[in-house]
This record gives structure tokens, sequence and C-alpha cells, in this order.
């Protein structure tokens, strides 16, 4: 892992290796269950909103199931052409707008005058801006449901950790990892818990009193685990002459008030989708094409030429071609495991073995299923019209509140979104910030384990005073 900030947003050798390597044996995973699994379905429905959800009443048949060989070797490709490939497109589309536009505000230089600024500033002070920059993300998560939109934020958090004597990892954490547990806790994500609530027959966003609970203690939990991880690798932030060195220039100022304008308009926009829910949809098209006007109008304003702009573009787009890859390769897991029509199997497996447990446990079960599911389909809001048709029942039978359902549904999503090497905003991330996933790995784990330990307990605490 580099000391230093990262020119541009080319995907390091030894991060893009190792990634694709851990996908492919995942591939191989799964390719292999399709000979031991037998094929099943679930019968589907559409609901009143015209949302295909699974129809408990009719249950779950045997099919002949497996995938030919030839299809599991061309899956990253054939993907793209599958049901419900458009948000696939629109994540690989998003991700080469970011790529073109982040080589052509470090060709400029502005990215760097940024930080240089920024750690200028706020370098006596960086203790108290890191749990700010947590918070911030955090809430983005909670509140509006964001996760993949922050992609384009997690370089330049890294970069502003390394200038403020840190590095990458707590970059990420600070801004990834944070914007994950937000999501998770889903105070108010449309994506996970609006979905799943509208799914249950349950007023929107309501009983968010335990949410905020589990917001406040992840929150906690979150920052102590960066601060203590920071107090670990601190540098002096003067150590690159950035706090005696620092010089003020107009034209990189007129650039950075049109960057920060401009995207910090498209993130306002971002939260206001909290309120209006026609723009919800639209979350990940807004912030592309203002992070799009923005890296033009800033590049252009801080002297770069129309030319070097379309030039550094493109070089951009192409760098970023290996996230492509990695992207296609972990979304053809879900989709070998569909083609021989064993994820329903799967599922129909774990709601059996529910039925043998406790009722105690029961809601610990269910957060499980979610997190096992979640590995395979990274999508919320996929996996609620998948699981919670199932789920809803199987809870009713043990005399646990649909409320509390949702709870775990959304904590089994969001926090092994940045975990599983499947989920394509951390592939992203993981290779922009020059970070292996088995690093990634080791420096987090520790972190994901306590969290399990604490939303669990939230559960039980849910489960004991009948929420």
């Amino acid at each position: 892992m580099s000391d230093s900030p990262k020119k541009g947003l080319n995907i390091s050798v030894k991060s893009f290796i190792t990634a694709i390597v851990v996908i492919f044996i995942l591939m191989v995973v799964c390719y292999s269950l399709t000979f031991i699994i037998p094929g099943g379905e679930y019968a589907r429905v559409e609901d009143a909103n015209g949302n295909t959800v699974i129809d408990t009443e009719s249950g779950f048949t045997y099919k002949d199931g497996g995938i030919p060989f030839w299809k599991w070797i061309l899956s990253p490709f054939l993907v793209l052409g599958a049901s419900g490939s458009g948000t696939l497109i629109a994540v690989i589309a998003f991700l080469l707008v970011i790529g073109g536009i982040f080589n052509s505000l470090d060709k400029c230089g502005l990215t760097k005058y940024m930080l240089d600024r920024i750690a200028h500033k706020y370098g006596k002070v960086r203790y108290r801006l890191l749990p700010l920059i947590t918070f911030f993300f955090m809430a983005l998560g909670a509140m509006v449901g964001s996760f993949e939109e922050c992609v384009p934020l997690v370089p330049i958090v890294v970069a502003l950790a390394i200038n403020l004597g840190w590095d990458a990892l707590l970059g990420m954490g600070m801004s990834l990892l944070a914007v994950g547990c937000g999501f998770a806790s889903g105070i108010c994500n449309p994506f996970t818990v609006g979905v799943a609530q509208e799914l249950a027959g349950l007023p929107m966003f309501s009983g968010a009193w335990l949410r905020i609970v589990a917001f406040a203690l992840i929150y906690t939990l979150l920052t102590a685990f960066l601060l203590i991880y920071a107090k670990k690798i601190e540098k002096p932030i003067n150590a690159g002459g950035i706090e005696d060195g620092f010089t003020p220039d107009k034209k990189m100022d007129r650039g950075t008030v049109a960057f920060v304008s401009i995207l910090g308009t498209g993130i306002l926009l971002v939260l206001l989708s909290g309120f209006i829910p026609a723009l919800q949809d639209l979350t990940m098209i807004i912030v592309a094409v203002m992070f799009l006007v923005a890296g033009i109008v800033s590049t252009l304003v801080s002297g770069m030429s129309g030319k070097e702009l379309g030039r550094s573009s493109l070089a951009g787009i192409v760098s970023i071609l290996p996230a492509v890859i990695m992207i296609l390769m972990a979304s053809s897991i879900k989709y070998t495991l569909e083609e021989a029509r064993i994820l329903d199997t799967i599922l129909y497996g774990a709601v059996g073995v529910a039925e043998t447990l406790p009722k105690w446990s029961i809601i610990l079960f269910i957060y499980l299923i979610v997190l096992v599911m979640n590995f395979f389909i990274p999508s919320g809001s996929a996996k609620a019209f998948m699981l919670m048709p199932l789920i809803i029942p199987m809870a009713q039978i043990f005399g646990i509140s649909t409320q509390l359902c949702v709870v775990a549904f959304a904590f089994g999503d969001g926090f092994s979104n940045v975990l599983y090497p499947t989920n394509p905003a951390l592939l992203i991330s993981l290779g922009l910030a020059d970070v292996s996933y088995g690093k990634w790995f080791k420096w987090s784990w520790k972190f994901q384990v306590l969290n399990i330990l604490l939303t669990s307990g939230i559960l039980l605490f849910g489960l004991a005073v009948g929420y």
C-alpha cells in the first residue's frame, strides 16, 4: 500500500490480480454447487405494485437444474443480457465517468491542491475531523440509502487520510466502511427498510426508534475502531511540508469552488431524495451527471484546455477498465446460481432449518439468511422482493414481529456489502485505493465480528422488549 496519494484512478496490478483470483475461485465453487444441489423454484406472483414476489401459498417445487459449461465460462458477459442487468450497466457507466473525471482532476493538479488546502487548514484538528467525516458518510447511507453513489468520494477521502498522516485503510474506513454501516442501520433507507416495509404492509419508515439506537451504537463502535487505528499508525502532519509549504493559487481556488459547489448540489439532491420519492431511482444518475459537470467545469476554470481534458478523460476511462472486469465476474456468480435454478433451493433449505430452531434464535437465523444471500445478490431491493415474502410468514409462525424482521433484513444486507468480494462498490474502491482484498479483510474483520455481536444483541433486545 502506498504512503502517498495515488495519481489518477489506476487500478493497481496487485489489487487487481488478488481480486480476480478470489472471484474466480468463488465462480468455480458456485459452478461446483450446481452439480451437488438440485434445481428448484418458488412460485412467484406480482403484488399490487407490480413487483414480482414469492407466492408462499404455491410454495416450492424441484425442477431440472444445472448450467452448461460454456454458459458458465461466458457468464461474465452473458450477465449483461440477463434480467435486471440495467443496474449493472448503470454501475459500469457510472464508474467510467468517475475514472475519466478523476484522471483529469489529477492531471490539472486540482485534486492535490484541494487536499493540501484541507490538510493545511484542518491538520491540527484532524482527530475532530475523523468522526465528522465518518458521521457524514454514515448519515448518507442511513438517511437516503447511498452506497454506490459514494464511490467517487472514496479516493478523495483516502488521499485526504494520507495527507493527514494516516493511510489508505483509514480513508476507506471513514468513507466506504462508514457508508456501509449507515446503509445497514437503515434509519430511512428507501432501498432496504423502505422496500421491505412496503412488502410487509408496514407504514414507510415506521418503528424508527430502534434503528436510530442501532445507528448511534454502530457509529460509536466504528469511530472508536478508527480512532484507535489512527493513533496506532499516525505520522506528523507536516511530514511532507504541507503545513509550511502551502501557497494559495487563485485559479485553483476558483476551480475548487466550482467543483465543491456543483458536486455539493448533487449531494444535496441525493439528500432530498429521502423526502422526494421521484428522485430515489435517479440518485446514481444525479451523482454521475453532477460529478461529470463538476469535473469539466472545475478543470477548465483551473486552466486546463479542452483538448487536454478530453485526452486525460479518455486515459482515465482506459485505466478503470480492470474494475469493469471485476464487476462482471462478481455479477456472474448470481447469474450462474439462477441459471442453474439452485438459488431458490438454497433458500428453501434455509427456511426448513429455521423450523427446527428455538424461538429466540429465529431472528438471528433470519439475520444469517440475509447475510448469506447478500453474498450472491448485492442489491438490497432485489433481496427484499426475494426474501421478505418468506421471512414474514416464518416469523409470524414463531410470534416474531414483522418490524423486527425488517431490522434483521437491513442488518444482513448492509454490513457485508463492505466485506464480500462479490460487491462491485467494494471491488472498485479497493482498486482505487490500492488496497488488496486480503489486506482489507485482515484489517476489517475484527470490526465486522464486533459489529455482528453488537447488532445481534440489538435484535435480541428488540425481541425482548416486544419491538
